[in-house]
């Protein structure tokens, strides 16, 4: 196979894209700006809508879907989301088409205008807020904790495969509460489990923090997020938990009756994480020769292929290796036993090294005899033979070790690319000569914020949670700050 990958040095961009193709998992489209996923790619994104699903109703959330339509009035409802997502919305006017009478194809039905433009959801808050004002009346019916796995359109002009695109799949959670404490926990306990998520099964680590206000999500009080950072130095925004505080309810006009018998406004949340994390795997641990997956979300974990001249070979091999799928799947693990006698097994080789398979099995003839076979690591690239005898255990441990292996790599990565600076000099410097996260003062102010990026590209990340308070002074300005924050560039 042709499977020859610009290198990441060549072209961190080129790569990136190239990859997402030839590693079969997702191609652009028939629509400019959307992407079909394919079933390799949609596989991954299955591993992690499991498990993300899993720990959403542990904590006592629903699944439930809402409209993909929304009225334009809704959007109009609450001024911040309206003002920020305006840009991005794609509009339904006519439900009807027809043939022209010239006979050159069909047109938009003129007579078919619709009396409210309706909007592609770009999220859900508008629509689910209306729902919420019908399903709310008491203290009893709260908290109420909803979630939705869907798409949404947000209309990009300048697009990438899983890290920007027109259309993409996510899942979003909307919970209402009694309290504003209430609210603020859901919105941390969330933060949590998407930073446990990304670490556990995607093997990136991340820092939890806050939006500054100009970074917040349109329409939230407060936007926590994780930061993940790239091999390139860039970071990436992997998931948001917002505390919208009151301002959906009161737009939406949703109210209960307090135990007190008094009516008060719900407080609410909204949380969400999308395809864009498939982006954040390929580009934290994958190298020159193609995809490397963590065995917590690799489709599949184990490769096994037979090498043989004929039948007979194939045959007894397989005979040995189904007894070792066997075993191994007892064990939950993923394997494939690639008996195909249409590729050569260099090709195979070749195929699930692009494709990131953590662990690669070969069994010959001579394999057979000495009850060995040979055993290659993906993240090392290491080679060994072993015992069949011990292959169950191996697999397993190694798995472990693999996955253990991936994380570690990637967070000394990113601690070696957090730089404390002082002066905008060492600022610019950092930027251009190391990237990473950049650990600066910062006066608080938007215009500041604002002049840095505008002069730079870098934006503030986040002010991360467990950040130390420290007197200093903004590294633009030189007003008084009480801590430092995280600059990068990003995706």
């Amino acid at each position: 196979m042709s499977k020859k990958l610009t290198k990441r040095e060549e072209g961190y961009s080129k790569w990136y894209n190239e990859l997402v193709v030839k590693a079969d998992l997702a191609e652009n489209s028939g629509v400019r700006g959307c992407m079909v996923i394919k079933p390799y790619g949609y596989a991954i994104w299955e591993k992690m809508q499991a498990q993300l699903d899993k720990r959403f109703k542990e904590t006592g959330h629903e699944n439930a879907y809402f409209p993909l339509f929304i009225p334009k009035s809704f959007l109009s409802k609450e001024a911040a989301h309206v003002d920020g997502f305006a840009k991005e919305c794609a509009v339904v006017t006519h439900y009807r088409l027809k043939n022209a009478e010239d006979g050159s194809g069909l047109i938009v039905d003129p007579d078919a205008k619709l009396e409210e433009e309706l909007i592609v959801r770009p999220t859900s808050e508008t629509i689910i807020w209306d729902t919420y004002r019908r399903w709310i009346e008491s203290y009893r019916d709260l908290p109420l904790l909803i979630n939705q796995w869907a798409n949404v359109v947000r209309w990009e002009m300048r697009t990438r495969l899983f890290l920007r695109t027109a259309e993409f799949l996510w899942q979003e959670g909307h919970t209402a509460h009694a309290t504003k404490n209430e609210a603020v926990i859901e919105a941390e306990q969330m933060l949590d489990i998407y930073a446990e998520f990304a670490e556990k099964y995607m093997a990136m680590p991340v820092i939890k923090g806050l939006k500054t206000e100009s970074e917040r999500f349109a329409g939230a009080d407060e936007t926590y997020c994780i930061e993940g950072l790239m091999q390139d130095g860039k970071a990436l925004q992997a998931g948001t938990s917002h505390f919208l505080g009151q301002n959906f309810a009161k737009a939406f006009d949703v109210q209960f009756t307090s135990k007190e018998g008094k009516r008060e406004y719900v407080w609410a949340t909204s949380w969400g994480v999308s395809t864009r994390l498939m982006g954040a795997l390929i580009m934290t641990h994958s190298d020159d020769l193609g995809l490397v997956l963590p065995p917590n979300l690799a489709p599949i974990q184990v490769v096994i292929i037979p090498i043989h001249r004929n039948d007979e070979q194939l045959d007894a091999i397989s005979e040995k290796v189904n007894e070792i799928v066997k075993e191994l799947r007892e064990k939950g693990v993923s394997v494939k036993f690639d008996n195909r006698t249409t590729y050569k097994p260099g090709w195979k080789f070749a195929e699930y090294e692009l494709k990131g398979v953590p662990l690669r099995i070969a069994m010959g003839p001579r394999d057979l005899e000495e009850g060995t076979l040979e055993i290659a690591r993906r993240d090392t690239l290491e080679k060994k033979s072993i015992s069949q005898d011990n292959i169950v255990s191996y697999v397993v441990e190694t798995l472990e070790e693999i996955q253990n292996n991936l994380f570690n790599k990637a967070l000394d990565y990113r601690e070696s690319h957090i730089t404390e600076v002082n002066t905008f000099e060492e600022f610019k410097d950092v930027l251009e000569n190391k990237a990473g996260f950049i650990s600066a003062h910062w006066d608080g102010t938007k215009e500041t914020e604002e002049k840095i990026k505008d002069l730079t590209k870098a934006t503030i990340r986040c002010i991360p949670l467990n950040n130390k308070i420290e007197e200093g002074k903004c590294v633009f300005t030189g007003e008084k700050s009480s801590q430092r924050v995280l600059f990068a560039k990003a995706y």
